[in-house]
Protein backbone atom coordinates (compact mmCIF):
# COMPACT_ATOMS: atom_id res chain seq x y z
CA UNK A 1 0.00 0.00 0.00
CA UNK A 2 1.14 3.24 -0.77
CA UNK A 3 2.01 5.89 1.97
CA UNK A 4 -0.88 8.47 1.12
CA UNK A 5 -3.03 5.48 0.89
CA UNK A 6 -2.21 4.33 4.72
CA UNK A 7 -3.26 7.75 5.80
CA UNK A 8 -6.43 7.85 3.57
CA UNK A 9 -7.31 4.49 4.50
CA UNK A 10 -6.95 5.36 8.80
CA UNK A 11 -8.73 8.87 8.16
CA UNK A 12 -11.58 6.54 6.49
CA UNK A 13 -11.18 3.79 9.74
CA UNK A 14 -10.88 7.28 12.55
CA UNK A 15 -13.76 9.52 10.78
CA UNK A 16 -15.57 11.12 13.85
CA UNK A 17 -12.83 10.44 16.38
CA UNK A 18 -10.19 13.57 16.81
CA UNK A 19 -7.56 13.73 14.40
CA UNK A 20 -4.42 15.70 13.81
CA UNK A 21 -2.41 15.54 10.60
CA UNK A 22 1.24 16.38 10.66
CA UNK A 23 2.64 17.07 7.25
CA UNK A 24 6.64 18.02 6.10
CA UNK A 25 6.52 21.41 4.69
CA UNK A 26 9.96 21.78 3.68
CA UNK A 27 13.16 19.98 3.89
CA UNK A 28 16.71 20.81 3.59
CA UNK A 29 20.14 18.54 2.95
CA UNK A 30 19.40 14.49 3.81
CA UNK A 31 16.27 14.39 4.87
CA UNK A 32 14.24 11.13 5.61
CA UNK A 33 11.15 11.48 4.09
CA UNK A 34 9.86 13.92 1.18
CA UNK A 35 8.23 16.85 0.83
CA UNK A 36 4.29 16.04 1.71
CA UNK A 37 4.80 13.02 3.93
CA UNK A 38 1.82 12.76 6.23
CA UNK A 39 1.85 11.46 10.02
CA UNK A 40 -2.32 11.08 11.07
CA UNK A 41 -2.58 10.66 14.46
CA UNK A 42 -5.71 9.64 16.45
CA UNK A 43 -6.95 11.54 20.23
CA UNK A 44 -6.06 7.95 21.67
CA UNK A 45 -2.56 7.93 20.99
CA UNK A 46 -2.80 5.56 17.41
CA UNK A 47 -0.85 6.88 14.49
CA UNK A 48 -0.37 5.85 10.77
CA UNK A 49 2.59 7.22 8.70
CA UNK A 50 6.00 9.03 8.94
CA UNK A 51 7.28 12.24 8.85
CA UNK A 52 10.62 11.42 9.88
CA UNK A 53 11.51 7.73 9.72
CA UNK A 54 11.16 7.59 13.74
CA UNK A 55 13.64 10.53 14.29
CA UNK A 56 11.18 13.29 15.09
CA UNK A 57 7.94 11.28 15.46
CA UNK A 58 7.59 11.40 19.26
CA UNK A 59 8.08 15.22 18.89
CA UNK A 60 5.15 15.28 16.43
CA UNK A 61 3.08 12.91 18.20
CA UNK A 62 3.26 15.22 21.72
CA UNK A 63 2.41 18.44 19.31
CA UNK A 64 -0.27 16.30 18.01
CA UNK A 65 -2.10 15.63 21.03
CA UNK A 66 -1.79 19.95 21.92
CA UNK A 67 -3.45 20.44 18.93
CA UNK A 68 -6.46 17.54 19.18
CA UNK A 69 -6.63 19.04 23.03
CA UNK A 70 -7.47 22.45 21.31
CA UNK A 71 -4.04 23.98 20.55
CA UNK A 72 -3.24 26.16 17.38
CA UNK A 73 -1.95 24.82 15.01
CA UNK A 74 2.18 25.20 14.61
CA UNK A 75 4.85 24.56 12.27
CA UNK A 76 7.73 22.90 13.81
CA UNK A 77 11.52 22.58 12.64
CA UNK A 78 14.33 19.58 13.47
CA UNK A 79 17.70 19.77 12.12
CA UNK A 80 21.35 19.62 12.95
CA UNK A 81 21.82 23.24 13.68
CA UNK A 82 19.18 22.93 16.54
CA UNK A 83 20.09 22.20 20.21
CA UNK A 84 17.21 19.34 20.35
CA UNK A 85 18.15 17.48 17.05
CA UNK A 86 20.36 15.57 19.04
CA UNK A 87 17.50 14.38 21.11
CA UNK A 88 14.90 13.73 18.86
CA UNK A 89 17.60 11.72 16.76
CA UNK A 90 18.40 13.93 13.47
CA UNK A 91 21.62 14.60 13.42
CA UNK A 92 22.13 12.64 9.77
CA UNK A 93 22.32 16.28 8.30
CA UNK A 94 18.89 16.51 7.07
CA UNK A 95 16.80 19.37 8.11
CA UNK A 96 12.98 19.03 7.86
CA UNK A 97 9.72 21.52 8.59
CA UNK A 98 6.56 19.96 10.02
CA UNK A 99 3.19 21.64 10.21
CA UNK A 100 0.74 19.89 12.62
CA UNK A 101 -3.00 20.99 12.10
CA UNK A 102 -6.35 19.30 13.39
CA UNK A 103 -8.55 17.39 11.24
CA UNK A 104 -11.55 19.79 11.07
CA UNK A 105 -13.39 22.57 9.51
CA UNK A 106 -10.85 24.87 10.56
CA UNK A 107 -7.61 22.72 9.68
CA UNK A 108 -7.77 20.03 7.24
CA UNK A 109 -11.06 18.94 6.50
CA UNK A 110 -12.02 15.36 6.71
CA UNK A 111 -13.47 15.97 3.47
CA UNK A 112 -10.54 16.70 1.38
CA UNK A 113 -9.50 12.90 2.77
CA UNK A 114 -12.06 11.94 -0.09
CA UNK A 115 -11.85 14.23 -2.19
CA UNK A 116 -8.09 12.95 -2.42
CA UNK A 117 -9.34 9.16 -2.56
CA UNK A 118 -11.66 9.91 -5.43
CA UNK A 119 -9.04 12.13 -7.14
CA UNK A 120 -6.45 8.98 -7.13
CA UNK A 121 -9.28 6.68 -8.00
CA UNK A 122 -9.61 8.64 -11.30
CA UNK A 123 -6.47 8.76 -12.13
CA UNK A 124 -6.14 12.69 -11.58
CA UNK A 125 -3.59 15.25 -9.52
CA UNK A 126 -5.00 17.15 -6.65
CA UNK A 127 -3.57 20.26 -5.02
CA UNK A 128 -4.28 21.18 -1.66
CA UNK A 129 -3.38 24.31 -0.58
CA UNK A 130 -2.48 24.83 3.53
CA UNK A 131 -1.86 28.60 5.12
CA UNK A 132 0.54 27.98 7.66
CA UNK A 133 -0.66 30.91 9.71
CA UNK A 134 -3.91 29.62 9.95
CA UNK A 135 -3.89 26.36 9.71
CA UNK A 136 -6.61 26.12 7.31
CA UNK A 137 -5.84 23.49 4.16
CA UNK A 138 -8.71 24.16 0.64
CA UNK A 139 -8.47 22.22 -2.21
CA UNK A 140 -6.82 24.02 -5.22
CA UNK A 141 -3.41 25.80 -5.97
CA UNK A 142 -3.61 28.61 -3.44
CA UNK A 143 -1.21 30.82 -0.98
CA UNK A 144 0.92 28.87 1.55
CA UNK A 145 2.17 25.46 0.89
CA UNK A 146 0.43 23.13 -1.55
CA UNK A 147 0.79 19.80 -1.87
CA UNK A 148 0.41 17.59 -4.67
CA UNK A 149 -1.39 14.17 -4.50
CA UNK A 150 -0.38 12.42 -8.03
CA UNK A 151 -2.65 9.06 -9.17
CA UNK A 152 -1.59 5.93 -7.88
CA UNK A 153 2.04 4.42 -9.49
CA UNK A 154 1.07 1.46 -11.61
CA UNK A 155 3.98 -1.16 -13.66
CA UNK A 156 1.99 -2.91 -16.39
CA UNK A 157 4.58 -5.99 -16.90
CA UNK A 158 4.63 -7.52 -20.27
CA UNK A 159 5.43 -11.03 -20.51
CA UNK A 160 4.83 -13.76 -17.53
CA UNK A 161 8.58 -14.56 -17.19
CA UNK A 162 10.90 -15.26 -14.41
CA UNK A 163 11.89 -11.19 -14.01
CA UNK A 164 8.52 -10.59 -13.66
CA UNK A 165 8.06 -12.55 -10.72
CA UNK A 166 11.21 -10.67 -8.74
CA UNK A 167 9.51 -7.57 -10.36
CA UNK A 168 6.03 -7.82 -9.48
CA UNK A 169 7.89 -8.50 -5.82
CA UNK A 170 9.57 -5.49 -5.57
CA UNK A 171 6.65 -3.39 -7.16
CA UNK A 172 4.40 -4.01 -4.15
CA UNK A 173 7.43 -3.07 -1.57
CA UNK A 174 7.62 0.26 -3.32
CA UNK A 175 4.15 0.87 -3.40
CA UNK A 176 3.74 0.51 -7.25
CA UNK A 177 0.66 -1.67 -8.31
CA UNK A 178 1.86 -4.15 -10.82
CA UNK A 179 -0.21 -5.65 -13.73
CA UNK A 180 1.26 -8.76 -15.28
CA UNK A 181 0.10 -8.59 -18.98
CA UNK A 182 0.06 -11.88 -21.47
CA UNK A 183 -1.69 -13.29 -23.68
CA UNK A 184 0.34 -17.27 -23.03
CA UNK A 185 -2.12 -19.15 -20.43
CA UNK A 186 0.80 -21.50 -19.51
CA UNK A 187 2.69 -18.15 -18.36
CA UNK A 188 -0.01 -16.45 -16.70
CA UNK A 189 -1.02 -18.29 -13.36
CA UNK A 190 -1.56 -17.07 -9.84
CA UNK A 191 0.30 -19.85 -8.66
CA UNK A 192 3.28 -18.16 -10.41
CA UNK A 193 1.85 -14.74 -9.62
CA UNK A 194 0.36 -14.37 -6.10
CA UNK A 195 -1.73 -11.45 -5.13
CA UNK A 196 -0.96 -9.47 -8.57
CA UNK A 197 -3.51 -8.60 -11.36
CA UNK A 198 -3.53 -11.06 -14.35
CA UNK A 199 -4.79 -9.67 -17.72
CA UNK A 200 -4.47 -12.42 -20.30
CA UNK A 201 -5.77 -9.32 -23.23
CA UNK A 202 -3.25 -8.70 -26.53
CA UNK A 203 -0.93 -6.31 -24.82
CA UNK A 204 -1.30 -3.08 -26.54
CA UNK A 205 -5.22 -3.46 -25.95
CA UNK A 206 -4.34 -4.69 -22.41
CA UNK A 207 -2.35 -1.47 -22.41
CA UNK A 208 -4.40 1.02 -24.05
CA UNK A 209 -7.60 0.16 -21.85
CA UNK A 210 -5.82 0.59 -18.52
CA UNK A 211 -4.90 4.32 -20.07
CA UNK A 212 -1.33 4.66 -18.93
CA UNK A 213 -0.39 8.30 -17.31
CA UNK A 214 3.24 10.11 -16.16
CA UNK A 215 2.44 7.63 -12.99
CA UNK A 216 2.40 4.51 -15.21
CA UNK A 217 5.20 2.37 -16.25
CA UNK A 218 5.37 -0.12 -18.60
CA UNK A 219 8.02 -2.85 -19.44
CA UNK A 220 8.15 -5.46 -21.62
CA UNK A 221 10.13 -8.54 -20.89
CA UNK A 222 8.66 -11.38 -22.96
CA UNK A 223 11.36 -11.66 -25.79
CA UNK A 224 8.70 -12.26 -28.68
CA UNK A 225 8.68 -9.23 -30.81
CA UNK A 226 4.79 -10.15 -31.71
CA UNK A 227 4.18 -9.88 -27.28
CA UNK A 228 6.37 -6.51 -26.62
CA UNK A 229 5.93 -4.24 -29.38
CA UNK A 230 2.10 -3.63 -29.25
CA UNK A 231 2.96 -3.44 -25.95
CA UNK A 232 5.27 -0.73 -26.25
CA UNK A 233 3.50 1.19 -29.34
CA UNK A 234 0.31 1.66 -27.01
CA UNK A 235 2.75 3.08 -24.30
CA UNK A 236 4.61 5.53 -26.38
CA UNK A 237 0.92 6.87 -27.79
CA UNK A 238 0.21 7.98 -24.22
CA UNK A 239 1.87 10.06 -21.52
CA UNK A 240 3.29 7.23 -19.96
CA UNK A 241 5.94 7.58 -16.94
CA UNK A 242 8.34 4.75 -18.03
CA UNK A 243 8.41 2.58 -20.83
CA UNK A 244 11.64 0.01 -21.03
CA UNK A 245 12.17 -2.73 -22.83
CA UNK A 246 14.29 -6.12 -22.02
CA UNK A 247 17.41 -7.02 -24.10
CA UNK A 248 20.48 -6.76 -25.20
CA UNK A 249 21.87 -3.43 -27.22
CA UNK A 250 22.10 -5.64 -30.45
CA UNK A 251 18.27 -6.36 -30.04
CA UNK A 252 17.30 -2.94 -28.96
CA UNK A 253 18.32 -1.85 -32.10
CA UNK A 254 16.75 -4.08 -34.26
CA UNK A 255 13.40 -3.28 -32.18
CA UNK A 256 13.99 0.04 -32.41
CA UNK A 257 14.50 -0.64 -36.09
CA UNK A 258 10.56 -2.49 -36.50
CA UNK A 259 9.27 0.06 -34.03
CA UNK A 260 10.26 2.73 -36.81
CA UNK A 261 8.83 0.57 -40.14
CA UNK A 262 6.02 0.41 -37.48
CA UNK A 263 5.20 4.08 -37.68
CA UNK A 264 6.87 4.85 -34.21
CA UNK A 265 8.58 8.74 -34.34
CA UNK A 266 11.91 9.07 -33.24
CA UNK A 267 11.20 11.47 -30.73
CA UNK A 268 8.89 8.39 -29.20
CA UNK A 269 11.36 5.76 -29.64
CA UNK A 270 13.82 8.31 -27.90
CA UNK A 271 11.84 7.18 -24.62
CA UNK A 272 12.03 3.64 -24.36
CA UNK A 273 14.91 2.77 -22.07
CA UNK A 274 16.55 0.08 -23.55
CA UNK A 275 18.28 -2.65 -22.53
CA UNK A 276 15.76 -1.73 -19.39
CA UNK A 277 16.60 -0.57 -16.11
CA UNK A 278 19.87 0.63 -14.52
CA UNK A 279 23.50 -0.74 -15.27
CA UNK A 280 24.63 -1.67 -11.86
CA UNK A 281 26.09 -5.13 -13.15
CA UNK A 282 22.67 -7.49 -12.50
CA UNK A 283 23.41 -10.76 -12.77
CA UNK A 284 19.74 -13.34 -12.36
CA UNK A 285 16.10 -12.41 -12.57
CA UNK A 286 16.44 -10.51 -9.14
CA UNK A 287 19.34 -8.50 -9.37
CA UNK A 288 17.77 -7.52 -13.09
CA UNK A 289 14.82 -6.68 -12.16
CA UNK A 290 15.84 -4.59 -9.13
CA UNK A 291 17.78 -2.81 -11.81
CA UNK A 292 14.25 -2.38 -13.64
CA UNK A 293 12.66 -0.98 -10.56
CA UNK A 294 15.85 0.95 -10.11
CA UNK A 295 14.95 2.50 -13.57
CA UNK A 296 11.11 3.08 -13.24
CA UNK A 297 11.91 5.27 -9.02
CA UNK A 298 14.34 7.52 -11.37
CA UNK A 299 12.03 7.91 -14.04
CA UNK A 300 9.11 8.82 -11.95
CA UNK A 301 11.05 11.40 -9.97
CA UNK A 302 12.27 13.14 -12.95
Amino acid sequence: MADIDIILDAARRWRGASLALATVVLTWGSAPRPVGSHLIVHADGRFEGSVSGGCVEAEILHAAAEVIAGAPARLMRFGVADASAWEVGLPCGGEIAVFVQPVSEIGFAPDLFDRIAAARTQGDTLIVSTDLESGHSLEGAGQGFQNRYLPPRRLFIVGAVQIAQALAGLAREIGVTPVIIDPRGRFLTAERFPGAELDDAWPDDAVAVRRPNAATAVVTLSHDPKIDDPALIAALAAPTGYVAALGSRRSHAARLERLAAAGVPAEALARIDGPAGLDIGAIGPTEIALSIAAGMVAAFRG
